[in-house]
């Protein structure tokens, strides 16, 4: 999605990334990272008692994962620059599979180098439910980097020998 640099970017384009299916294994180390070990993540007995009557995958693993599964070209994007409005509209559970869906909302000049592109970031789950949406803000900048290091045949692949950038 976020593949050009800034000045090559409008808004409403949009992008979808592949799914991702939410795992256990996912949970448990995210449980571990994090520290939190709430039962409505941890604890099936506990969880089948619940609202939702199973876990429930943490909001935050939702958020970190999703905003990483849209396409976006290393060579432009130059920073995180923040997200708004974030809400989980439904939950989503272990085994759940869910696609992003971006669509570019505001473009911002930056400085000399970077604009700042938001967009509307959702997560969309197999059951074409919303289960979180956010205003997602990305510093990209106005030229796309050298990819310093990387051998000739690579830079021939990119298409960057002859001017070229996809």
């Amino acid at each position: 999605m976020i593949r050009k640099p800034y000045g090559e970017l409008s808004v409403g384009q949009t992008g979808i990334s592949i799914g991702r299916t939410m795992t256990e294994t996912d949970v448990v180390n995210f449980c571990m990272l994090t520290g939190n070990w709430l039962e409505l993540h941890s604890n099936v007995e506990h969880a089948k008692s619940s609202l939702y009557g199973q876990r429930l995958v943490q909001g935050s693993l939702v958020f970190s994962i999703v905003n990483a599964m849209i396409p976006f070209e290393s060579s432009v994007l130059a920073a995180f620059y923040g997200c708004d409005k974030l809400r989980f509209l439904k939950p989503t559970f272990i085994g759940d599979t869910l696609w992003a869906r971006v669509e570019i909302t505001d473009l911002k000049d930056h400085d000399k180098k970077h604009g700042v592109v938001t967009s509307k970031l959702e997560a969309i789950n197999q059951r074409d439910e919303t289960v979180m949406r956010c205003q997602f803000s990305l510093l990209i900048r106005k030229s796309r980097l050298d990819h310093p290091g990387e051998p000739p045949k690579i830079r021939d692949a990119r298409g960057e020998s002859k001017g070229e950038n996809t």
